[in-house]
């Protein structure tokens, strides 16, 4: 929004830092941590006046957990506000990129919202139905990456006529989207064609609950999210300009350096909800938040084609779901468990380590890989 400054340049130069996308994602990532930390502690008072109980424990679970008892949960809220109202502020509206990644952030975080307004008012962890989620999640996926087709391929939309035109653009002309590439090899692309569709929504969906299901422990998903979040930042910004793509040898994805905006509100919203899910947690992210930050990550990957990167960047996230899915699957199939508990994290709770032990370790793991994902854009 603020990008309309840049109009008035000619009366006053110093408006000109407005186009830099850089400066922009700083200002986005002071805004939301200035709205999370203002906000934060009010949020947390009501949500812990309405919710009670709070968030309801496993009690099979690790038993030092059950000291967190009545710990509000829903935290998630404080993050979407900070990260919404910062991108909206401080990119270019003209992108439509920004606009598909809003949707698919906000939509996840709505799904969250009612699966945690479930589990407290039952106090169950039920909430959700499963299947109906998941349903859910992937309409929402699909319809982004339909946009993505729509903005990959069509003309920047300046009425509605062009509007009418973009959304049929797939139909008619070949979508650069649809294109899917290799790390590590240069000019490698598949064209997935329509199927990308699907694609694009099992990679957004994946990283949604893959998230959740690294949201844990206090500050165990949030550090690792604001760490990706910072990775497909630089990405963004690269993959976004024609002269460092050409360079690179990467997909230039025209309006997709904007998306380094609202990485930069991720990191701002993260640093300022992390001062309050710092342990001892005063409140848990919940599905609110896990959902909607998995979410947007995954549709920034799929966006800035670099869907199999994400698999690197966010390893820990796949590790954390790989682990839930062999330990079902087995269980199911032999009667054994290969973990002493699912997710990993909780595993390695059992065999002795300490929560803050768990925690750390993982960010740096999560560190590692934000390292090895970055390679990516030079090792050819």
């Amino acid at each position: 929004m603020l990008t309309w400054l840049t109009d008035l340049t000619h009366y006053f130069n110093a408006l000109n830092v407005f186009r830099y996308i850089t400066f922009r994602a700083a200002g986005a990532s002071a805004t939301a941590l200035a709205i999370v930390a203002y906000f934060g502690p009010g949020i947390i008072a009501a949500l812990r006046l309405k919710q009670g109980k709070g968030q309801p424990i496993r009690s099979d679970g690790p038993q030092s957990h059950l000291a967190k008892r009545g710990t509000p949960t829903m935290g998630g809220l404080m993050i979407l506000a900070g990260v919404a109202l910062s991108t909206i502020l401080w990119a270019n509206p003209k992108s439509a990129y920004v606009w598909i990644v809003l949707f698919v952030t906000l939509g996840f975080g709505a799904i969250g919202f009612y699966d945690d307004y479930l589990k407290v008012t039952k106090q169950s962890h039920a909430g959700f139905s499963g299947r109906s989620r998941l349903a859910i999640e992937a309409g929402i996926a699909m319809i982004a990456a339909y946009f993505m087709m729509c903005a990959s391929v069509a003309p920047p939309v300046t009425s509605f006529a062009d509007l009418g035109a973009a959304l049929v653009a797939p139909f008619y002309t070949a979508a650069p989207a649809t294109k899917l590439a290799a790390p590590f090899v240069n000019g490698w692309l598949i064209d997935l064609g329509w199927f990308f569709i699907p694609f694009a929504a099992l990679v957004i969906v994946g990283a949604g609950n893959a998230v959740n299901l690294t949201d844990g422990l206090d500050g165990l998903a949030i550090v690792p999210v604001m760490i990706a979040s910072a990775t497909f930042g630089i990405i963004a910004y690269l993959a976004g300009n024609f002269i460092y793509a050409h360079y690179l040898g990467i997909n230039h994805v025209t309006g997709a350096g904007e998306l380094t905006v609202m990485a930069g509100a991720v990191l701002g919203a993260g640093l300022g909800f992390l001062w309050f899910n710092a342990p001892p947690a005063q409140i848990f992210m919940g599905d609110t938040g896990s959902l909607a930050l998995g979410g947007m990550l995954g549709a920034i990957s799929v966006a800035i084609k670099h869907e199999i990167v994400l698999a690197i960047v966010g390893g820990l996230f796949v590790m954390e779901a790989v682990s839930v899915i062999v330990q079902v699957v087995s269980f199911k199939t032999t009667g054994r468990r290969v973990f002493k508990m699912a997710p990993i994290h909780h595993h390695f709770e059992q065999l002795g380590w300490s929560e803050p032990q768990v925690v750390v370790r993982f960010w740096i793991i999560a560190f590692i890989l934000a390292l090895l994902g970055l390679t990516t854009l030079k090792v050819r």
